[in-house]
């Protein structure tokens, strides 16, 4: 197998390419820069798609023979922040077959296999079925507007989005909706409560009630388990001898396949409008549908066949979390994700991926684009 992929993912992680929205993040300008001279030195078509001023996707584009068809290899460039890592972010390091740093799982791994697959057809004067876009893709750590750019006007028959999936084909995946709900009371000394009214004593009724909610949430997905409810984030008052006139919590929902985010957050507001609580809803923060692409569908088919060729797991899977694979998906690409590395690394203290992983993935890659008709 070509090592040279691993050179590439070690200088990838060199860039920091922290999302902007994060404390020490910069543009994606920096880190496209790079991939698009990766492309050129190749001879290989490229084009930038501005999301953001100095925040652009790339394309790198394969002809195929049929050019009414088009393959999309899509992997996000930006990563989490580097708080609390316990490693040296930007300085990639191998040790017993691993490759540490921040973005060498999520999803710089994948990113680079892509690459390198693309590069080696075109080096090889292979010339795949399929139109192929490689898309180096923005803004997914925070806001999936990178994707949702791409979205615009594409027409394609496939997607692989690469995440980190321990190198299995994904075809479902759950939503997510973010949102915040706060509890209105009336400010007072604290010597005298009874004049005011508390509102973090009513957001602990709204607990409750979303609590037992929780508890309700007991439909299963073949592929993704039940869906769950947590509230991540809560604050309120003013200080410790007011009565607090406010108090807001901040609530993550996984979604199934076939929730609807608008169904859901009515069935919660329908819920706190009995309470008896002075409370409000604001709009969802993010909203993403859960991804679940039929397993006969052509890309699923042909990725679980490649696998098996590869003497790799070909069993069809989900996973918990989202990506960019459910925005082309509601757009009308059948889509998959797949990709070397754990999503347990991603965003760690911590963060590695597998080398001999990142070497299968180029050579799925490869050969999924040479076999998808």
């Amino acid at each position: 197998m070509n090592t040279d992929v691993l050179v590439t993912l070690a200088d990838l992680v060199r860039i920091n390419s922290i999302n902007p929205a994060y404390e020490e993040g910069r543009p994606e300008s920096h880190i496209i820069a790079w991939i698009e001279k990766f492309f050129a030195a190749r001879g290989i078509e490229t084009w930038q798609q501005e999301v953001f001023p100095g925040r652009p996707n790339l394309i790198a584009r394969l002809p195929g023979r049929n050019p009414g068809r088009r393959v999309v290899l899509e992997a996000h460039v930006d990563t989490a922040s580097i708080t609390g890592m316990t490693i040296a972010p930007f300085e990639p390091e191998i040790r017993d077959g691993l490759m540490y740093g921040r973005g060498s799982c999520d999803t710089k791994a994948g990113l680079a296999a892509m690459m390198h697959a693309v590069a080696s057809l075109h080096a090889d004067g292979v010339t795949p079925e399929c139109e192929v876009w490689m898309v180096a893709a923005a803004d997914e750590e925070y806001a999936f507007r990178g994707v949702a750019k791409l979205c615009e006007g594409l027409r394609a028959d496939a997607a692989i989005v690469a995440e980190p999936t321990e190198m299995r084909a994904i075809v479902a995946s759950k939503g997510v909706l973010r949102w915040k709900v706060r509890t209105h009371g009336k400010a007072a000394h604290s010597s005298k409560p009874a004049l005011g009214v508390n509102a973090i004593v009513g957001m602990a009724k709204v607990i409750g009630m979303f609590e037992q909610a929780a508890a309700t949430l007991t439909n299963e997905h073949p592929l993704l388990g039940r869906a769950s409810l947590n509230i991540g984030v809560i604050r309120g008052g003013v200080q410790v001898n007011f009565v607090p006139d406010w108090c807001e919590i901040e609530i993550d929902r996984r979604l199934l396949p076939g929730e609807s985010a608008a169904e859901v957050l009515a069935g919660y507001e329908a819920m706190l409008a009995g309470l008896g609580v002075d409370v409000s809803m604001d709009a969802p923060m993010l909203v993403d549908e859960a991804l679940e692409t039929a397993m006969d569908a052509a890309v699923a088919e042909t990725a679980s066949a490649v696998l098996r060729e590869m003497g790799l797991n070909g069993e069809l899977a989900g996973v918990p979390y989202g990506s960019d694979a459910s925005k082309l998906s509601r757009h009308g690409v059948p889509s998959i994700i797949f990709g070397p590395g754990s999503i347990d690394q991603a965003h760690a203290a911590v963060e590695f991926v597998e080398c001999e992983q990142v070497l299968r993935a180029e050579e799925f890659y490869r050969q999924f684009l040479v076999r998808f008709r």
